[in-house]
């Protein structure tokens, strides 16, 4: 879906921020009517290059799928394109370029466990001679891949006579060649093979011209995916973030109680910067949720607990980052808390802004807004179930309230969204005094209206739309 500009917002303090009106755009793997999708074709894990030309998915079944915008190829850069006035009627278009398998499912035989091959997360690394590279992890396993475009080989020109029966007499000309149909990556199309297998009689005075096959690169291109890391045997626990840092050098895992510090040429070493498993594991009160480099210091790095608090390490202090340089937590007022408050209150996902300046954190209930400078408080607030909160009970009673949202930040920072249940997505605007709050469904028809204030079949559909990404096998253009 692509936005176009409306009326404008009515922010307290600085500019005025136009309403965003949402279109249909774009869709991938949309299933026809009675189609039945399967397990391994659910969408996990999406992800777009910073320059907005790529787009990664990843599948239950372990593949990564890339797809390339293809509008706009003739222009210098991405710049060139934004300076350029281009109407409402223009929008990205995405092609298909190629998948591969990432994954495959696995064995632990020491601790008797099946690893799935489901994609976790996937982060883009900084392009090298044209090439792209990114990482895919699943549960256990992290791996650098590096895809780039390689033409196509194929034979251009043999000098066998196909109407002789494999003997070049006298009547033929010495200085025989005879073009063949072309044969890709450089093997033998079947008449010649043919040819060069039945009884083949060389002429007795030799052939004293012989042309030897001439292979030549097609105009067809194809991309190649080559593993060139496998990062694996750091984590006892299931990896649930990785960050690649602005030096372009390292990236860190995370999981429920480490995160680990990579450099991207090693693999087979580690080091371990966050540990909060204690030494008794009764004692265990919270776990990490996501981690998260900062988008231009390279030795910061910021991480969310399920406890809902955001801690700031910066890693020049001490080899073991034990020690938090900032914590940011929202102070809950005396006397408002019940019993499902710390659950409703753990953080799901945690975003920078490309500034640095501004984070975004995702709970159950709402998508908080902060500024590095100020640890005691979002600056904003954006409630999204809120019309959950007096279903919290039925929640609860079949785990529903502990499925896990993901948010994103604008590239100018000035909207934020996230997605809801029933195929519903949110997007805020983040400027001062905004009030802009839309709610679209994830279709040809986003601005149809919804049934958003009654709360959805909890024991019949809930627990699997937030599971499964809303509508199954989707992929819905959705930019910002």
């Amino acid at each position: 879906m692509v936005p176009s500009t409306s009326r404008p917002s009515a922010p307290v303090n600085g500019p005025v921020m136009p309403v965003l009106e949402w279109k249909f755009s774009q869709v991938f793997g949309e299933r026809t009517a009675g189609e039945e999708v399967q397990e391994v074709d659910i969408i996990s894990a999406i992800e777009f290059d910073k320059s907005g030309e790529h787009l990664a998915t990843g599948d239950r079944g372990g593949r990564v799928f890339l797809f390339e915008r293809t509008d706009g190829r003739d222009l210098c850069s991405r710049k060139d394109i934004e300076r350029m006035d281009i109407g409402s009627s223009r929008h990205p278009e995405y092609c298909y370029r190629t998948e591969f398998q990432s994954h495959e499912p696995e064995f632990d035989y020491l601790k008797s466990l099946e690893i799935e091959e489901k994609i976790n997360k996937i982060r883009w690394c900084e392009t090298t001679n044209n090439a792209l590279f990114l990482l895919s992890t699943n549960d256990k396993t992290i791996k650098l891949w590096k895809v780039s475009e390689k033409r196509l080989k194929k034979v251009a020109e043999m000098n066998l006579d196909q109407c002789c029966n494999g003997v070049l007499g006298e009547s033929q000309p010495l200085h025989l060649k005879i073009t063949t149909p072309w044969s890709e990556n450089g093997s033998f199309s079947r008449v010649m093979n043919q040819i060069l297998c039945d009884d083949f009689i060389f002429p007795p005075n030799g052939i004293p011209s012989l042309c030897l096959p001439m292979v030549v690169y097609s105009n067809e291109v194809t991309h190649v995916a080559r593993c060139r890391r496998i990062y694996t045997h750091a984590h006892d626990y299931h990896i649930n973030s990785i960050s690649n840092n602005s030096d372009g050098e390292t990236y860190i895992s995370a999981d429920d109680l480490r995160i680990n510090l990579w450099n991207m040429e090693v693999c087979n070493q580690s080091f371990n910067i966050v540990d909060i498993k204690p030494s008794n594991m009764e004692d265990l009160n919270e776990v990490i949720t996501s981690a998260e480099f900062h988008p231009v210091h390279c030795n910061t790095l910021a991480y969310s607990s399920s406890k809902g608090t955001v801690r700031l390490v910066d890693m020049r202090d001490s080899a073991l980052c034990d020690k938090h340089a900032k914590l940011f937590e929202e102070r809950e007022v005396s006397g408002s808390g019940s019993f499902f408050t710390e659950i409703i209150a753990s953080i799901s996902d945690l975003k920078f802004a490309r500034d640095g300046r501004h984070m975004l954190t995702r709970d159950y209930m709402t998508i908080k807004l902060w500024d590095i400078n100020m640890e005691s408080a979002p600056v904003a607030t954006f409630r999204v179930h809120e019309y959950l909160r007096p279903r919290l009970c039925d929640l609860y009673e079949n785990d529903a309230i502990f499925d896990k949202f993901e948010c994103c930040l604008s590239g100018d920072g000035s909207r934020a969204a996230t997605g809801s249940y029933s195929n519903l997505f949110k997007v805020f605007g983040t400027g001062p005094g905004s009030n802009e709050a839309t709610t679209m469904e994830a279709s040809r028809t986003p601005n149809r209206p919804s049934v958003q204030g009654t709360p959805p079949n909890i024991g019949r559909s809930l627990t699997n739309f937030a599971r499964r990404g809303g509508r199954k096998g989707l992929i819905k253009m959705i930019l910002i």
